[in-house]
């Protein structure tokens, strides 16, 4: 076998073209240069089918419904969004991502111009969880594969701002890679780097701002990142 087809069988594994990305240049994989480089879908990590059908499947056991308002946390271009906002009411949809270029990926590759006017989904693009740019409070809220890319101050952040917009009795739903023992993460956020927590570090980041966590574990993640649920405290 050659080595030109060994290549294109190991780029076609996923994620396999973020590793390749990391390997030419660790700092284009990182905002709108990786994007341009790995796409819109490898970019967020890829799993495309499995990790926005898992989103969906895990709201809607929870008790989300059409009549609800969900925010989604770093939407990206729209890996869960694709799925919740045909599932929403029109309007009921908001996004929250720093990249905007991903969401008009999202837009334009994902969903569509006539279920994006059908639907109306509302986007902020921030940086800084501007939470209170969206007219309506949330009743759901998710992280999916945020905190597993942010140091632990921009962590509290998010949980201290969010804590505020949602609505009474609502909940947020946060993944992250789980470790025994704490480690030292960057200072800085990467897109594409990991960052590891352990169960009682992501309990604490809720419970200091204002939320009350109920550890799920393990929810069936393909890279095995387990999953929170925080209630208003």
């Amino acid at each position: 076998m050659s080595m030109q087809r060994i290549k294109s069988m190991v780029k076609s594994i996923p994620g396999a073209s973020w590793l390749f990305s990391r390997l030419r240049d660790p700092g284009s994989s990182h905002g709108e240069r990786g994007i341009k480089r790995m796409g819109h879908r490898e970019y967020v990590g890829g799993l495309w089918d499995e990790v926005g059908k898992l989103q969906f499947d895990l709201l809607l056991a929870e008790g989300l419904r059409p009549e609800h308002y969900l925010l989604d946390v770093a939407c990206g271009s729209l890996r869960g969004g694709r799925l919740f906002i045909p599932y929403l009411e029109a309007g009921h949809y908001l996004g929250i991502e720093k990249e905007e270029s991903l969401i008009e990926s999202g837009i334009a590759d994902e969903i569509g111009k006539e279920l994006n006017q059908e639907k109306r989904p509302c986007f902020v693009v921030s940086s800084s969880f501007e939470f209170e740019k969206f007219t309506a409070r949330p009743d759901f809220a998710l992280a999916q594969s945020l905190f597993t890319h942010l140091p632990a101050g921009i962590i509290n952040s998010c949980f201290a701002k969010l804590r505020p917009a949602i609505a009474d009795g609502g909940r947020f739903y946060a993944t992250f890679r789980e470790t025994e023992t704490e480690v030292e993460n960057s200072s800085e956020p990467h897109d594409q780097e990991r960052f590891l927590y352990t169960r009682g570090q992501m309990e604490q980041f809720g419970s200091e701002n204002g939320w009350r966590p109920e550890y799920i574990g393990d929810w069936g993640h393909p890279r095995g990142q387990v999953i929170v649920r925080y209630w208003p405290a």
